[in-house]
């Protein structure tokens, strides 16, 4: 053992002289290429050639000036990273040979390289010598082999064997594990790795940490995997001799690899190069990936999104994990597990947090408290510390979006638009804010793809209590609650007001004058009755949000909120709305939606920043003066009879009600095909009357979304409708003739949801058209149906499919079954049906079944 260390010390002295003598061939191969580069751009007088010359040399230069300034202690200690930088600037050279490259790919290669720069620069803020890695690994093998405590899984974990692991056919799969922190991904990746891995010739399981590169996944997959010779150094390889030896020695092999904690920096794709092509296989394999994020590999996928766990699911791991710690079988009286099931509601289903909670009250009771008195209160201080590095990770730019979630109430399901409109009020940028934050699993979105713009999102209840701890801490959030739990702050920005059911007394407005948003949760009246002095604090308020409080009235004092740019006063139980609120003109959000028959003063044609109007069901005094809101982007819901429009330049969404057959949509749909980025159409009908043909569609030809809700006699026809459209919802529609030999033939079409919209028995779906490009197929509330026929091959993109309340539908087509990019299929029907469609075996090949009861 005494011998052991200098040895090491001298085998590391071999390899860095090794490999820095590597790393000076390839800086002298780089430069060589870079004059090789200058000398062609001398030659050739084309832009594009020039272009992409001066790209490969700006990549280059910049690579080798990183490398050379590196010290050589740090090569020795970022050798590993070294690598993969190596390898990237190799490819660079590559493609040098190559004048078909975009400037898109090589932006591809230049992200990549400074991933790589950044992930050295970071690396090693806990530093630790070879000694302590290796114990690392032994501590985390001797941690793997130790029985987990799991609940919830079993279900899927037999559902993925089966269709994963023990399936027959000769394919290869990469499927990832998704979900947020602390969620369970390892516990179900583990289960199914001992479930299955003797299925397969060969097997290995990588633990990816922070700082790995792709070289050390690539030497940890060999070493398991492949039986090597003593004398055969995989450190002095390179990441593409690796490669070859890894592909080889699986090449004809069935396999089962896991690489659990997939970090955003890897790469996939130079994984995916060690192992043998895809496709070209005629064996078993599969690559099983767990993540926090979005995994998007060049081939087609799956992706297992994890769940939260529900009430009794959450008091069983509670219970598994106190067994464990106090080897004792605990026993409970129901209305003492009735208190500890209540307790553990505050975890909301997250592992992570139920385990702490477990640990800390088998701790205490081991010291000898009593149980009646640990479910009293709960501490989940320790549970939002194990969440924290989600937040640590989050790039400065995304940090402000998640905060400002805080805003938001316990729980909610946050609309897009309101979402957006509050994050624009702070300068943030919607689409990049929740593409990262969803890509994280940090939040999680109901209606994916770009095809949809009416998301919905949802914030796992203990990430929101996060996200008001770093708030409080960072951009000055103070919550003021009528139940006493009061946390104020001194340089208040952000005030958050709840309001329950008790005596509620007037909040000062003392040292309001900083705040720059204003948001009320709860109910109640309180602010009926508020003195027009209550708003003068608030004179730099951006946000006031009202939503569901239950006001009656507003105050003409609102008006002295110059700077207001969003105002939410949604699902109230406003009157009127003051004649004052047309002096906001900085305001660029207004939803009074939901606020029956609420009266409109001719007032908004005032607000000339305005660029989102939401109402619904609300008397104009005047018809609206649309055409001098230039800014304006999305107005819905108006009455048609209310809506004067020809030069709204910006609109790009537009919902208009009360339709009848008497109503001129013709007229409109010219006036919309004018605007340049109009998209979006939804269409309500009047009452129970008929909404006339919409055969004149067809000149918005940049429509992409269509909502229609109410009576429609027909469809207009496939060759009357925009092509470009890509999402569909039919509501109410009550056709008499089955849609489908019309829609099918919408060759962009990704998104069709049909909810009473069809009073016949049988839909057709042909392989002539067979909707070319659906992903997603909703029908609910077809009651008459009786029978869905799919030709063979028709909608084989389809990649979810919701049937829910259609009562007749007894049967599901056979085709469902080679339907091979099907992974979801959910179903709400009778006992009976529910049985009926389990027993029929077409559903047993894809990934989620839910079909209920």
């Amino acid at each position: 053992m005494g011998n052991s260390i200098p040895l090491r010390q001298k085998e590391e002295e071999n390899f860095t002289k090794s490999y820095c003598r590597s790393i000076n061939i390839v800086e002298a191969a780089v430069l060589g290429k870079i004059q090789d580069f200058e000398s062609m751009h001398a030659i050739h007088t084309d832009y594009w050639t020039r272009s992409l010359l001066e790209k490969k040399i700006k990549i280059l230069k910049e690579m080798l000036d990183f490398t050379r300034d590196l010290k050589m202690e740090e090569r020795s200690r970022l050798k590993y990273l070294l690598a993969d930088l190596v390898e990237l600037a190799q490819e660079v050279i590559d493609v040098g040979y190559s004048f078909i490259l975009s400037i898109r790919e090589l932006n591809y290669l230049e992200d990549e390289i400074k991933v790589t720069k950044m992930r050295m620069t970071r690396f090693g803020a806990d530093e630790k010598n070879t000694g302590d890695k290796e114990e690392e690994e032994e501590e985390e093998e001797e941690e793997e082999e130790e029985e987990e405590v799991m609940v919830g899984l079993e279900e899927n974990v037999k559902k993925l064997v089966k269709r994963a692991i023990l399936k027959n056919s000769y394919d290869s799969k990469i499927m990832c594990i998704k979900g947020m922190i602390g969620i369970g991904k390892t516990t179900l990746a583990r289960q199914l790795f001992k479930a299955g891995a003797s299925q397969f010739q060969r097997h290995a399981w990588v633990c990816i940490s922070g700082d790995m590169s792709n070289k050390e996944i690539l030497m940890k997959l060999i070493q398991q995997i492949v039986v090597c010779r003593r004398d055969l150094s995989l450190e002095e390889m390179d990441n593409r001799s690796l490669q070859r030896l890894l592909r080889r020695h699986l090449q004809g092999l069935s396999y089962f690899i896991v690489l659990d904690n997939m970090p955003e920096e890897i790469n996939l794709k130079y994984i995916l190069k060690g192992l043998p092509s895809r496709g070209l296989t005629e064996t078993r394999c599969l690559l099983l990936l767990t993540s926090c994020y979005e995994i998007r590999p060049t081939d087609a996928y799956y992706t297992y999104e994890m769940k939260v766990l529900d009430y009794d699911k959450s008091w069983q791991l509670f219970l598994k994990t106190v067994d464990k710690i106090t080897s004792v079988e605990n026993r409970f009286s129901k209305n003492l597990e009735k208190k500890g099931k209540e307790m553990l509601k505050k975890c909301w289903g997250l592992p992570i947090a139920i385990i702490d909670v477990a640990r800390q009250k088998a701790k205490q009771r081991l010291a000898g408290a009593k149980w009646e008195e640990l479910f009293d209160s709960i501490d989940l201080s320790g549970s939002l510390k194990l969440l924290e590095p989600m937040y640590f990770k989050l790039d400065e730019e995304f940090k402000p979006h998640f905060l400002l979630l805080s805003l938001f109430k316990e729980n909610a399901i946050m609309r897009e638009e309101k979402l957006k409109q509050i994050w624009a009020a702070n300068g943030l940028d919607f689409e990049k804010g929740i593409k990262d934050l969803a890509h994280r699993s940090i939040i999680e979105v109901f209606v994916k793809g770009f095809h949809m713009r009416k998301r919905k999102c949802h914030l796992n209840p203990l990430l929101h209590m996060l996200s008001i701890r770093k708030a409080e801490e960072e951009m000055g959030l103070e919550i003021l609650s009528s139940n006493g739990n009061i946390r104020p702050s001194q340089n208040a920005r952000h005030r958050v007001i709840h309001r329950g059911r008790e005596k509620f007394n007037y909040f000062t407005n003392q040292d309001s004058e900083q705040l720059l948003s204003l948001i009320f949760h709860g109910g109640g009246g309180y602010l009926d009755n508020a003195s027009s002095s209550y708003w003068e604090s608030f004179e730099r308020v951006k946000i006031l949000d009202m939503e569901d409080f239950g006001v009656k009235t507003l105050s003409d004092s609102i008006s002295t909120l110059i700077e207001l740019i969003y105002l939410g006063l949604r699902n109230n139980y406003l009157q009127e709305i003051p004649h004052s609120l047309g002096g906001l003109k900085k305001l660029e959000a207004l939803d009074i939606a939901h606020n029956f028959m609420v009266e409109v003063p001719d007032i908004i044609w005032e607000m000339n920043s305005l660029r989102h109007l939401h109402m619904s069901n609300v008397i104009l005094q005047k018809p609206l003066k649309v055409d001098v809101l230039l800014n304006l982007e999305t107005l819905a819901y108006i009455s048609i009879y209310d809506l004067h429009m020809s030069n709204v330049i910006e609109l790009l969404t537009l919902g208009i009600e009360e339709v009848d057959e008497n109503s001129d949509l013709g007229t409109l749909f010219e006036s919309l095909a004018k605007f340049p980025n109009f998209d979006e159409l939804s269409v309500r009908g009047f009452r129970f009357r008929s909404m006339p043909c919409l055969d004149e569609i067809g000149v918005i030809g940049r429509l992409e979304v269509l909502k229609l809700d109410g009576r429609i006699g027909k469809l207009p026809s496939a060759d009357n409708t925009p092509q470009n459209i890509r999402c569909i919802t039919l509501v109410n529609t009550c056709l008499a003739e089955d849609p489908m030999p019309i829609l099918e033939k919408l060759e962009s079409l990704t998104y069709l949801k049909l909810q009473n919209a069809y009073t016949g028995r049988e839909m057709r779906v042909t392989l002539s058209y067979g909707f070319f490009g659906l992903e997603v197929l909703c029908i609910k509330d077809l009651w008459n149906l009786r029978k869905i026929q799919v030709e063979e091959y028709a909608m084989w993109r389809v990649e979810e499919i919701e049937i829910s309340n259609c009562p007749h539908l007894e049967t599901l087509p056979e085709e469902i079954q080679k339907m091979s990019k099907l992974q979801k299929f959910k179903m709400v029907t009778t006992k009976h049906i529910a049985t009926k469609i389990r027993n029929s075996g077409l559903t047993s090949e894809i990934f989620e079944v839910d079909i209920y009861p």
